[in-house]
This record gives C-alpha cells, sequence and structure tokens, in this order.
C-alpha cells in the first residue's frame, strides 16, 4: 500500500511548506485588533478582503479535502475524519423528525452520507437507506426521543455510537496513525464526559450511556472515579499514560481542550519524517484542522479584546 501514496506523500511535502507556524501565529497574537489579523492571514493566501473569517475557514477546509480527493483514488480510509458528521446530522435528523417546527442550519457538510439520505430514512422509515452500523440506532433514538421527550438521552446514544465508529474506522484501515486518532478521540470525549458528570452529579446509568470503550483507559475505573467526584477522576488518571492531563483540567475546560489538540499534534508530527503510505496524508489533513482552529481562536479573543497573554494561552501548538 506504501507504494500507492508516493506520489501522493511528495505532494504533500511540497503543501506543508506553506502550512502555518508557530512564529507566524504569534505573529497574528501580536496584532493590534482582528481587522490586522485578517489582513496579515490574506496576505498569507487565506481568503481575500472581501471575506468573512468563516468563509475563509469554510474555503481553507474545502481546498484541503480538494488536495485529497485529487491525490487519493479511495477516500474511504478518511472516513474515521469524517464520521462524527454523520453521527451530527443523525442526532439533527432526529430531532427534526420527532420535534414540531422546522429548524434550518442545524445539519453539517462532509461527512460519509448525505444528510437528505439521513432525513428521508427517518421521516419514511426506512432505515436500510442508512449504512448498517447506523440502522438499529436511528430507530432507537426516535423511539426514545418519542417516548421520553428526553433529548439528552438521546445526544448520549448516539455520542457514544459515534465514539465507538470512529474508533473502530481507525482500528480497520490498519494504519497506526489513524487507529491513534480514533484512540485519542474516544479517550478526550470520555475524560470530558467523566468530569462534566461528576460536576453535575449524574449517576452511573448516564455515565454509562454516554462512555465509549477504548484501549487505553479503563472506563469502568473512570465510571467510579467519576461517581465518586473529580478529585477521584484526577486520581485515577494520575495512574494512566495521559497523567499530564490532571494540571489541565485543574486549570480550566479550556485548558484541557487545548491538552488534547496539542495530544494529538505531537501524534502525528513524525509523519513529517515519514515517505511512505497514507500517514502524511492523514497528518496534513489534521495539521490543516488544527491550524484552522487555532487562527479562529485568535480571531474571536481579538474581537473580544483579550490580552495577548490569555490568547497564548489558548493557542494550540502547530505541525511545522
Amino acid at each position: 500500500m506504501s507504494e500507492n501514496y508516493i506520489y501522493a506523500v511528495a505532494r504533500i511535502r511540497s503543501k506543508e511548506l506553506t502550512l502555518l507556524s508557530e512564529s507566524f501565529m504569534e505573529q497574528l497574537i501580536s496584532c493590534k485588533n482582528e481587522g490586522e489579523c485578517m489582513k496579515l492571514l490574506n496576505e498569507k493566501g487565506w481568503g481575500t478582503p472581501e471575506m468573512t473569517s468563516e468563509e475563509i475557514f469554510a474555503g481553507e477546509h474545502q481546498e484541503t479535502w480538494e488536495l485529497i480527493e485529487e491525490l487519493v483514488d479511495d477516500m474511504s480510509i478518511f472516513d474515521v475524519f469524517r464520521y462524527s458528521n454523520d453521527y451530527h446530522n443523525l442526532k439533527a435528523a432526529v430531532k427534526e423528525t420527532c420535534i414540531a417546527g422546522e429548524h434550518p442550519g442545524i445539519f453539517t457538510e462532509d461527512g460519509t452520507i448525505a444528510a437528505e439520505t439521513i432525513m428521508k430514512a427517518l421521516e419514511t422509515k426506512e432505515y436500510e437507506l442508512l449504512p448498517e452500523r447506523m440502522q438499529k440506532l436511528a430507530q432507537d433514538a426516535v423511539e426514545q426521543l418519542l417516548h421520553t421527550r428526553d433529548g439528552q438521552l438521546c445526544d448520549c446514544m448516539i455520542d457514544q455510537a459515534a465514539l465507538t465508529a470512529i474508533r473502530q474506522a481507525g482500528k480497520a484501515t490498519g494504519e497506526e496513525l489513524l487507529s491513534q486518532y480514533g484512540e485519542l478521540t474516544v479517550v478526550s470525549a470520555d475524560i470530558k464526559t467523566a468530569v462534566r458528570a461528576a460536576r453535575t452529579g449524574k449517576d452511573r446509568a448516564f455515565l454509562e450511556r454516554s462512555i465509549a470503550p477504548c484501549d487505553t483507559l479503563n472506563t469502568e475505573e473512570l465510571i467510579e472515579a467519576s461517581l465518586e467526584g473529580f478529585d477521584a477522576i484526577c486520581n485515577y488518571l494520575e495512574k494512566t499514560k495521559y497523567s499530564d492531563a490532571v494540571e489541565e483540567l485543574k486549570k480550566s475546560a479550556a485548558a484541557f481542550e487545548r491538552w488534547c489538540d496539542n495530544l494529538m499534534i505531537r501524534a502525528i508530527k513524525p509523519q513529517l519524517y515519514n515517505p511512505f503510505g497514507v500517514g502524511p496524508l492523514a497528518a496534513y489533513i489534521l495539521a490543516r484542522e488544527n491550524e484552522i482552529k487555532t487562527v479562529r481562536i485568535i480571531l474571536s479573543a481579538k474581537r473580544n479584546e483579550l490580552s495577548e497573554d490569555v490568547i497564548r494561552e489558548r493557542v494550540r501548538e502547530m505541525y511545522v
């Protein structure tokens, strides 16, 4: 399989030269306001002066996937990155089907299934229109929401299924980086769920419906710790390979989010020196999404007139 990606990796190497560096992010942070940031981004080739920030982000995201589609014949290997959009759209479709009124703008693009297909499957109860992994889930979610009117329960069911699908998809590729992506996605979500549940007094049933299985955390121990409280979660994590997360969790939810993103970037950095295989392509996709997220954070902070020191605490590490 590695031989199939030789040309693609060569193209990615040239595109890596255009990725935003940490020194460029520091330039953005040093700008006086959002307008100066936008001008700097335009000069870097991001969008044009008449575009809004969200239009620029959408354009950069689209450009990334168009490049990958140009380089790869079978895009299904990257479904692990797109499954979250499928399950987001399933949640939206369940609520659109069960709750009166119209809710414009609730669907997202870039999933592996068209949002229209998901809506049709739920409206007509033709669940076979969906991938097998989603058929029973969709039916159960609709029935749960209709019978209980508990939107949170419905979301928990679908979110847990999404995490399981992402992890399984990563493993199924046989690619180490994609498998690692799936695992770290579940780990970060499970920890966030456990902390949120501890702080809001959620019971075992909620945790068992919400926390997804993974290889590098003992989810039963995590559930028990969550039932005991935040300190117990920290004590459990101290015994795992994610002990560095504890200090960030104690700071704030935002600090932990940053830790999660940085952990992923550190995991993919070895791909900068990998001349073969799908790994460099996957790493490039994640690097691009990371820089878009970081620029969005900086622009939002400038818009809200936050200090440079506060912004630096929120900025992610860069791939290059």
